[in-house]
């Protein structure tokens, strides 16, 4: 099983350890942290460091749209 993340047609992250991208994809979302937690992860870890913008990012398993939702301007 291969888990993408991608924005603006672009793979961003990918993994098939079924664990990682999943893990990621609730950090972008907000679900695994909140406030200046968040926005802070947003800024220096997905921004910063993996090369996200803010905008819609999509997910995908096995090459089968999953779900999205919208990075915030932070």
């Amino acid at each position: 099983m291969k888990d993408e993340i991608r924005q603006n047609g672009q793979v961003i992250l990918s993994s098939d350890d079924g664990i990682s991208i999943p893990m990621i994809y609730n950090n972008l979302v907000g679900v695994n942290m909140q406030g200046t937690e968040y926005r802070d992860y947003l800024k220096h870890v997905a921004m910063e460091d993996m090369g996200f913008e803010p905008g819609r990012i999509e997910y995908f398993r096995d090459e089968v749209f999953y779900k999205s939702c919208t990075i915030p301007d932070v």
